[in-house]
């Protein structure tokens, strides 16, 4: 049977999406789960959430929880990592404390200031899995739906023994099928291929048999002109080919959208969404410890994201292809070698194997290196416990540079370290203050 590990349990709606899609395969119908969570209250609801789930797909599938990870970890095939390192609380800091010299943001989970601070709060304990991994289950495939993805699978592979490591995200799922609503086709009529960085990663082919399906794509958006006031569309016409990310996530990406209140209103950028996405997750995690202590029934739906599909490759050697951030070794030649990628990757008995891309087209190389700059300088400021990198990586961050001065963004970096002093890693908190 195999066994498979939940780190991050407590988040109850992704544990029910994820285990719904994993026990829906009759290959793995049996499996044995272990969750595990810091927090006693979230794991018993993820608990609830995952023997409610087993009883409504009728599957025989053995669920344990376990407030100690190794317990959950010792002996797994699998580990699917869903943690947010200091939950809502980390998350208001990461927002307020920013807001208040001047920078705004939008989601803060990837890049920009409120990437870089979970990324160094979040990277020690990604070590802690790793190193309890390498020791418990060393054959065992990390499989991370953490952000910020490209930093935090990099600090993984770079600084811990596991190499086993996938980024796995839904955002090549969800822009494909919405570019194929746009341009008319069905879903199941189109191929394409993707390749960049997590949450900036392009659409580099869009087809239906052997014919681009862009043209469609440019009428679709002549034909609305509000479509033009989306910030990745903005990206598409700029860049010539379609962003993977959201316009929500990828304004803070860039220095243009988030500098002025005119560019705020022109293309509807939602200021601070995260926070109030994050008050709705709060709020739906009581309705559902409601709904499960009432004994409501569930409705499982499969779901788009790729665990399930890697999992059940490697158990049936059935083959699938599905996106995942790995190392650069090779993949993306204008891209640094070493960084972490998005590319198209085939799972199978072997595990996960990505694909070589070759070249991406110029400018969207050039601009994803402008994203890795500042994954690399916070990677190597938690694994070398480096404050001066914390800095530097903020004075390259697009949008921070964009809107504030050096001063005013170390001054900024000093605040957020000091707010956030217990969960970073050594060195950092103790480091010297370069605001002046």
């Amino acid at each position: 049977m195999t066994r498979i590990a939940f780190v991050g349990a407590g988040s109850v709606e992704f544990t029910r999406d994820l285990l719904g899609d994993i026990l829906s395969f009759p290959e793995l119908a049996d499996a044995t789960i272990a969750l595990h969570d810091i927090d006693a209250e979230r794991l018993a609801a993820g608990e609830a959430m995952a023997r409610a789930t087993v009883e409504t797909l009728a599957a025989p599938a053995a669920i344990e929880a376990h407030l100690d990870r190794r317990a959950a970890l010792d002996g797994c095939d699998h580990v699917i990592n869903m943690i947010q390192v200091g939950g809502h609380a980390a998350t208001l800091i990461d927002f307020e404390v920013p807001k208040r010299h001047g920078l705004r943001q939008t989601i803060g989970d990837t890049l920009g200031i409120g990437g870089i601070f979970r990324a160094l709060r979040t990277i020690p304990v990604m070590q802690g899995i790793a190193a309890d991994m390498a020791e418990l289950c060393p054959d065992a495939w990390l499989l991370n739906y953490t952000n910020p993805m490209a930093m935090l699978v990099w600090a993984t592979y770079e600084g811990t023994p596991v190499t086993r490591v996938v980024g796995l995200c839904h955002s090549v799922q969800h822009t494909t099928r919405q570019l194929a609503e746009l341009a008319g086709v069905p879903y199941d009529e189109v191929t394409y291929l993707g390749a960049g960085v997590n949450h900036q990663a392009w659409i580099l082919r869009f087809e239906r048999d052997g014919t681009s399906l862009y043209p469609l794509l440019d009428a679709a958006i002549a034909r609305d002109p509000e479509l033009l006031r989306r910030v990745r569309v903005e990206m598409y016409r700029r860049y010539g080919y379609f962003p993977t990310e959201s316009s929500e996530h990828s304004a803070e990406y860039l220095p243009f959208f988030l500098r002025s209140d005119e560019m705020i209103d022109r293309f509807r950028v939602p200021v601070d969404e995260y926070v109030r996405r994050s008050e709705e997750n709060l709020e739906l995690y009581e309705q559902m410890r409601r709904q499960l202590a009432a004994g409501e029934p569930l409705t499982i739906e499969r779901s788009l994201e790729y665990a399930s599909l890697i999992i059940h490759a490697q158990v049936t050697g059935q083959p699938r292809t599905i996106y995942g951030s790995v190392r650069n070794d090779g993949l993306i030649a204008n891209l640094p070698q070493g960084a972490c990628v998005e590319v198209p990757c085939l799972a199978d008995r072997a595990g996960v194997q990505p694909t070589a891309i070759g070249a991406l087209p110029p400018q969207l190389a050039a601009l994803n290196r402008t994203f890795l700059n500042v994954c690399e300088l916070t990677v190597r400021a938690a694994l070398d416990g480096d404050r001066d990198h914390v800095y530097h990586a903020a004075l390259l961050d697009p949008n921070a540079s964009a809107t504030l001065s050096p001063a005013a963004i170390c001054a900024m970096v000093d605040d957020l370290i000091d707010a956030h002093a217990d969960a970073l890693p050594p060195g950092i908190a103790a480091g010297p203050r370069r605001a002046a």
